[in-house]
């Protein structure tokens, strides 16, 4: 390589770190460890929610967080050169869920080591006040392109109509867009690279309560490593008044349904709250 041909690597190399920490590196995964504490069961409306704020963060810390900017969709650079035809829209400029599903599908970030998956961008009432969040899609999802259609998915639509819930009155997603390779356990880079997009798609749909499905749903979203068994049975607080409740995947109940019986406490739970927190619209 030439000495031009670096120092134009080198400026292009610069200009695209630059644009992509702009566009995403107002985002974080926020730290709410530090508020392990059962939240009242006082009632509330349906709320605004704003973007994590940002905290003080170590070396290491900030290292992670330009990666994950650095990584998070395509660069202008790659559109302008033909290689797709990435959106120009922000992840804070996207105003509804079809214009981040249109982010997402134009996002190289959110792909996995499997290649050419379908994008599974989540389904149900973009209103809803219970949002259910999992790990990935699976085999059935990506083919259908939508999350939680398997067997898996099947269990999940018994157990909501147990509470008197349908499907379509919630709103549905995984922390991952696409499949990764054999069903394996999400990567924390993948996990680091998607959580910018879901947590717009939390802002947008603005839940009162999450439901999320599994150790590795709520370890991400809750920012923790505790085990499953000091998770559950609580409600623990996300942000900005949303209320972040823990259960088994369904898929884990399918090869273990001695485990049914502290699901079904659970989601009775999510239901008693839910009553609680909407009574005064009726």
């Amino acid at each position: 390589m030439s000495s031009h041909d670096l120092k134009e690597a080198i400026r292009q190399t610069k200009a695209f770190l630059e644009a992509e920490e702009k566009t995403y590196g107002a985002y974080r995964v926020p730290d709410i460890s530090s508020q392990e504490q059962q939240t009242s069961s006082g009632q509330s409306s349906k709320h605004s929610v704003d973007a994590p704020s940002p905290s003080p963060e170590s070396e290491k810390d900030k290292s992670s967080a330009k990666k994950s900017a650095v990584q998070a969709g395509n660069s202008e650079e790659s559109s302008e050169s033909g290689s797709g035809s990435a959106s120009t829209t922000t992840l804070q400029e996207a105003a509804t869920l079809d214009e981040l599903r249109e982010l997402c599908l134009h996002s190289d970030a959110l792909r996995t080591d499997l290649g050419e998956t379908s994008l599974v961008f989540g389904t149900g009432n973009p209103d809803a006040d219970i949002m259910l969040i999992g790990e990935a899609p699976g085999y059935q999802e990506d083919k259908q392109g939508e999350p939680f259609v398997g067997k898996a998915g099947q269990l999940l639509n018994k157990i909501l109509a147990a509470i008197s819930f349908e499907r379509d009155e919630v709103y549905i997603a995984n922390i991952l867009k696409h499949r990764p390779p054999n069903n394996r356990d999400p990567h924390p880079e993948e996990r680091e690279r998607s959580l910018p997009f879901l947590y717009r798609q939390i802002e947008l749909v603005n839940p009162l309560i999450i439901l999320c499905l599994g150790r590795i749903a709520a370890q991400t979203l809750l920012n923790t490593t505790a085990p499953m068994k000091s998770l559950r049975g609580r409600f623990h607080p996300f942000h900005n008044d949303i209320e972040l409740l823990v259960t088994f995947h369904p898929a884990a109940l399918l090869r273990n349904p001695a485990w049914k019986r502290d699901t079904w406490e659970d989601v009775k739970m999510l239901r008693k709250r839910y009553d609680n927190l909407t009574v005064d619209r009726s």
